[in-house]
């Protein structure tokens, strides 16, 4: 990619607030991730800024913001945000002593909220989208006089976000590509900036969640976005970071949800990160062979934030075991007769597979009039296990067939 029309932000600047902020900010670690760099090829190292303050990379530009408005910040500050943003924003407001009101639209993450109000921040929930958050609270800072920050559309915030860049090229001495999710395009920008004034021939490559990329298809889907992916379901372009994203980033790409929810899984399961869809797209990216890692040096991919709601891992955990073959859902026709459930549960143990959940179907099925229907879910050890214990089933005479689509 390349343009004209950005703002212009120094690397020394950058480092100058990398500096100033320290004491608030953490200098977030870099792991090299083993089965990432095995099963994709390269070498991969992870920025884990889901460890950050907060709990995403958000408090980098939120303190940046609040340092440079000086007296202006005394009536307060107010945000439109998903979620990060505004935690970052309610902490920063903390550190400052000033109040802090947040627009979240509808359906944001109820930890996020939580966090927001435990940091003493006045929340707003309503409205469609983000850019409907962001325009309520736009207009709450003209009624009040409390300064509006933007979560990403600020030359200020992108310089704050810019420190992100400025770990990776201290931290990584043979930095060769970076991967980093894309939503508003602050954290991206920031880090390209960097990226490119220290070595123009690092690349950087940006990642969004295919229900809502504008960055590549140049329109969004109108009304909510049922994403995993909600900290990056951005409907617009910024004016400020799409110069710099068209300026300084090589490649911007896409991914689904399905690769999301795998990324997210990986992560968990062989990293020990709790990352949130958003945090996750650039693994994702890698997974789905979207992007290569580079051919020598390091690519790091950068998990932007972990605040995900706990309730999500529910259905992720049960999604990966299936896709796995370590949960097997079967339906089993069985006597309606005193024993007869009893009987069929300890014939699932004799062939060493664990009962999850089970319950009675009779009612959308053809049945006998003395036979019920039983839904199992179990947990095996594997597809060749699984495929065992239907045929050791069907030996003893049960009818049993596997549930798929679940």
């Amino acid at each position: 990619m390349g343009g004209s029309g950005a703002v212009e932000i120094s690397l020394e600047h950058v480092r100058q607030i990398s500096e100033r902020d320290r004491k608030i900010v953490t200098h977030t670690p870099v792991t090299p991730s083993a089965h990432l760099s095995e099963r994709c090829g390269g070498s991969i190292v992870l920025k884990a800024e889901n460890l950050q303050r907060t709990g995403a990379f958000k408090i980098r530009g939120a303190m940046n913001k609040l340092f440079t408005l000086g007296n202006d910040v005394r009536k307060g500050v107010v945000a439109g945000s998903a979620g990060n943003h505004a935690q970052a924003l309610a902490f920063a407001a903390r550190q400052f002593g000033v109040p802090c009101e947040i627009y979240v639209p509808a359906g944001a993450s109820l930890a996020k909220i939580a966090a927001c109000r435990g940091y003493g921040a006045t929340v707003h929930e309503g409205g469609d989208s983000l850019d409907n958050a962001v325009t309520l609270a736009q207009s709450r800072a003209r009624e009040t006089g409390m300064v509006f920050c933007h979560p990403y559309d600020d030359p200020v915030v992108v310089a704050g976000q810019a420190t992100l860049g400025v770990e990776l090229i201290d931290d990584i001495p043979d930095l060769a590509q970076v991967i980093v999710p894309l939503g508003g395009g602050g954290l991206l920008s920031g880090v390209a900036l960097v990226a490119k004034q220290f070595d123009p021939s690092i690349r950087v490559i940006g990642v969004q969640i295919s229900s809502c990329a504008p960055y590549i298809y140049g329109t969004a889907p109108k009304g909510p976005v049922p994403t995993l992916a909600d900290g990056i379901a951005v409907k617009v372009p910024g004016e400020v970071t799409a110069p710099l994203i068209e300026k300084w980033v090589d490649d911007i790409v896409d991914v689904d949800e399905d690769s999301v929810a795998d990324a997210m899984m990986l992560l968990l399961e062989r990293s020990k990160y709790f990352v949130e869809g958003g945090g996750a797209v650039g693994v994702s990216a890698l997974l789905s062979g979207r992007v290569k890692p580079a051919d020598r040096g390091s690519t790091c991919v950068v998990l932007s934030g972990g605040n995900a709601d706990l309730g999500l891992l529910t259905g992720l955990v049960r999604r990966h075991e299936t896709n796995r073959g370590r949960r097997l859902i079967v339906f089993v026709r069985i006597s309606d007769r005193p024993g007869g459930l009893a009987r069929l549960l300890a014939l699932f143990a004799e062939h060493g597979a664990n009962l999850i959940e089970v319950e009675h179907v009779r009612e959308g099925v053809d049945l006998h009039v003395r036979e019920t229907g039983v839904q199992a879910v179990l947990e095996v050890r594997g597809r060749d296990h699984a495929e065992a214990l239907i045929a050791s089933t069907k030996a003893d005479g049960y009818d049993i067939s596997e549930v798929t689509g679940r």
